[in-house]
């Protein structure tokens, strides 16, 4: 069975484990650009087999279809309007008054923001069972790694120095935590629906897989050459976490 010392390693391993690329870029920044280039379409993968392969899979235990996918889709719709607020508020004060770089904090923000949901995600599937918790970490640590050198690369073009860009990140990633133990002591209590929760969560980590990592695979891709190692990454990054799931629940104790 799940504890709050499960809940604080793992949602540290997802939030500041995933900062290493971000390191990487601070001391070589062509390793962290291949880094990056090549955990998405890993990280695209993961993500997709967790959401179908696990945490649907278990939310459906716990509650009726009819409510975890209109959770799903919730979570979807959240995370959508989520974003195109933060596009927005960016847009509107980049235009009123374009001397005053407003990238920076919303860059913050929206790590932040990103950050507290893969701690909700995270801290929903330890309510589950632990299996289902550690392959949800291996998802959104697989996918936080691209995202964060992505990160430190704009707040270093903004002018932030290599120590105030791994401080704020690192801030950042706590919110991971934070908002796992929040979550799971709310939880724990039986004070909140699991299926549901489960399907919101299911659906930030989709949205972020289909509307985000894949189109930035079919962008960065050649057409010129006949191989590409990202679809293969892609097809790697399911299967790992497909196996990842079979151990986890055949020799770690689910607590049911």
């Amino acid at each position: 069975m799940a504890t709050y010392w499960h809940v604080i390693f793992f949602s540290l391993v997802g939030g500041v484990f995933s900062l290493i690329g971000g390191v990487l870029l601070l001391s070589r920044q062509n390793s962290a650009q291949a880094l990056a280039k090549y955990a998405t379409p890993f990280a695209a993968g993961a993500l997709l087999a967790a959401v179908f392969l696990d945490l649907l899979t278990d939310g459906l235990e716990e509650s009726s279809s009819t409510t975890v996918m209109w959770s799903v889709l919730i979570g979807i719709a959240l995370f959508f309007y989520l974003e195109r607020f933060l596009r927005w508020f960016h847009h509107h004060h980049e235009h009123e008054n374009d001397q005053t770089d407003h990238r920076v904090g919303m860059i913050i923000i929206g790590d932040t923001l990103h950050n507290a949901l893969d701690g909700i995600a995270i801290a929903a599937s330890f309510l589950i069972s632990v299996p289902t918790g550690i392959v949800t970490t291996i998802a959104v640590a697989a996918h936080e790694i691209p995202q964060e050198i992505g990160d430190f690369g704009l707040l270093l073009s903004r002018g932030l120095s290599r120590k105030k860009v791994l401080f704020v990140n690192v801030f950042s990633a706590l919110a991971t935590v934070a908002l796992a133990v929040i979550t799971f002591a709310l939880g724990s209590a039986d004070k909140l629906p699991l299926g549901a929760l489960i399907g919101v969560s299911a659906g930030f980590l989709l949205y972020i897989a289909m509307s985000d990592l894949i189109p930035s695979i079919h962008e960065e891709s050649s057409h010129k050459k006949l191989f590409d190692w990202r679809p293969v990454l892609f097809v790697l990054g399911i299967a790992t976490v497909a196996i990842a799931i079979q151990l986890a629940h055949k020799f770690i104790d689910v607590g049911h």
